[in-house]
């Protein structure tokens, strides 16, 4: 029997690739904490749940402006 861990957290890097952002500007979300993180010794590190709230927002961001525009 074969046990699959699942990633709790993923690296900023991780983060970056799933977004089809560049790390600097997986960087700077984070920074400006548009993103969550937390500090795992001297990493970041973030949820899936926090990505998929980033995701989340910018789509109703997008729509919002959407409605708007037409």
């Amino acid at each position: 029997m074969t046990t699959t861990i699942t990633p709790k957290w993923h690296t900023t890097a991780e983060v970056a690739a799933m977004l089809g952002f560049g790390l600097s500007k997986t960087k700077m979300l984070v920074l400006t904490g548009e993103i969550r993180s937390v500090k795992v010794g001297r990493n970041r590190r973030i949820l899936p749940t926090w990505v998929d709230e980033y995701v989340t927002r910018c789509a109703a961001e997008a729509e919002g402006t959407e409605r708007w525009s037409a």
